[in-house]
């Protein structure tokens, strides 16, 4: 509950702009999580129980530093019971709103248990070494969909205010700013590969499993600005069914079938290139879609024109 809560207040902060209020509290509750551990597990040998409590902790912190912005009137938004919606319109709006959100996080999770049981037939090695592909490219998409999340705020409120060319411009301008930040961060990952996958465990036969999905995955990551800007703008929208389909063809759509088959009739490699296939798929569904969306606004922009005019 307390995590849950700190991940409203923190969606509400950005949506009224205050983004550096909200990384504030999220970061805060990280860097803690991050120095409590080895504390609590090590120094006052709790063992797993600290890491639990260190967690517990941290989180707590953090809500409480999120929630006294919202006391201390530091925001527009307020909490009062009174207030609190009744309306069954409401609460489905919000399960549509963040049905997107759910299936690409539920799908993540499906999706790295069967990639998991697809390498186990494979050894331990390439369990470890599709494992830590994973937590690598991970951290690379995490940066596409924080950049994706700074377009959902200027998106949802333009597109409200009927400032239709500005949304155009804003997806536009975070496909270009991602691809910019992800050919860096790919770059960089492209010629460290073996270094990387050495910092998590340094073995021959799991750098050997490791590094050439590795290589799939850099060029794939190319293609998440277009994916990402996609689902996040259909999502602010209120586009809801595009949204959540778009987000489930990654690890649902494309991937489930692709990590069924590919290994059965690829072996090893075809564990490798389930993943780099899915996001080439997912890309070119999403590309259509996302033009033709763009497309659409610079036509309802130019309709609000004429009708301011006239």
């Amino acid at each position: 509950p307390i995590m849950m809560s700190s991940l409203v207040m923190n969606n509400i902060l950005r949506y009224e702009g205050k983004a550096s209020f909200a990384m504030i509290g999220l970061v805060t509750g990280g860097v803690l999580n991050i120095a409590l551990d080895p504390l609590f597990m090590f120094v006052f040998e709790l063992g797993t129980a600290g890491a639990g409590i260190a967690t517990a902790l941290s989180q707590s912190i953090s809500f409480c530093i999120l929630l006294s912005m919202f006391l201390r009137g530091k925001t527009v938004s307020q909490f009062r019971l009174s207030a609190v919606t009744r309306e069954a319109r409401d609460f489905g709006r919000i399960l549509l709103g963040g049905a997107p959100s759910f299936g690409r996080q539920g799908l993540n999770s499906i999706g790295g248990m069967l990639l998991n049981l697809a390498a186990r037939g494979y050894g331990d090695a390439a369990v470890a070494g599709m494992s830590i592909v994973s937590r690598i490219f991970m951290f690379i998409i995490s940066v596409a969909i924080g950049v994706g999340q700074g377009l959902q705020p200027v998106a949802s409120f333009n597109y409200g205010a009927r400032k239709y060319r500005r949304v155009r411009q804003a997806a536009i301008f975070t496909i270009e700013a991602a691809f910019c930040m992800l050919v860096v961060l790919v770059g960089l990952c492209w010629v460290n590969g073996d270094a990387l996958i050495r910092l998590f465990r340094d073995d021959p036969a799991v750098t050997a499993v490791a590094l050439p999905a590795f290589h799939y995955q850099c060029l794939a990551m190319l293609l998440h600005p277009i994916i990402v800007v996609a689902n996040m703008t259909f999502q602010s929208v209120g586009a809801s069914g595009r949204a959540t389909f778009l987000a489930c063809c990654r690890q649902g759509v494309f991937f489930i079938p692709l990590i069924l088959i590919l290994p059965r009739t690829h072996g090893l490699f075809g564990v490798e290139i389930c993943q780099p296939i899915a996001d080439a798929l997912t890309f070119l569904v999403s590309l259509p879609f996302l033009i033709a969306f763009l497309q659409q606004l610079g036509r309802m922009d130019d309709a609000e024109q004429s009708k301011t005019a006239s």
